[in-house]
């Protein structure tokens, strides 16, 4: 049975190296295993106001029902102000609620931060790991994904250096292994 990995992109630019990268990861995972990019560019600023039956947001109910579809999570994200950006944030709240019934736990996660800069989303990776301890989300460790630089590492056509992606197939190896742990 092939296992569904939720693909949560915190950029929400057009031309975002996240995206870049997330559906590179996405053409390397293994047989049996399959992407499934999530969109939370649209959903409402999570308001627990709203989290009363007739008044649910649309987008809140597809978006969890998209991650309760999910087997394991790989998140990618840039840094903003040192931290993980907004819609990333809100879509963690979204997903975590109502109380007692939140979409993310027990599912296996990874964390990629990618920037032109030589710190590689250090910050936000961090922050956004904090978050995942709380939402009981195991998370793989080691090899870390900064990937800082990212302007140095494709081409004029938006490729990826194979050396890279070679360190991209050894993190989704590692993730693998976490994941049959978990599953």
């Amino acid at each position: 049975m092939t296992k569904k990995i939720g693909f949560i992109v915190g950029s929400l630019r057009e031309g975002s190296f996240n995206k870049l990268v997330a559906k590179k990861f996405a053409s390397l995972l293994p047989e049996g295993f399959e992407a499934s990019f999530i969109e939370i560019g649209n959903l409402p600023f999570y308001n627990e106001d709203l989290e009363v039956e007739g008044k649910v947001p649309a987008e809140w109910t597809a978006f969890r029902e998209a991650l309760s579809a999910v087997d394991g999570v790989f998140f990618f994200t840039p840094e903003y102000n040192r931290s993980v950006p907004a819609a990333l944030k809100n879509a963690l709240d979204v997903g975590s609620r109502p109380y007692g019934a939140s979409s993310w736990g027990g599912k296996p996660a990874l964390v990629v931060s990618v920037s032109p800069g030589a710190i590689a989303g250090f910050g936000a990776n961090h922050h956004l790991r904090q978050s995942l301890v709380f939402l009981d989300m195991p998370t793989l460790q080691q090899p870390e994904a900064y990937i800082g630089g990212i302007t140095n590492l494709i081409d004029e056509n938006n490729e990826i250096n194979p050396d890279t992606v070679s360190f991209f197939e050894t993190i989704i190896a590692k993730y693998i292994e976490l994941f049959q742990r978990f599953n």
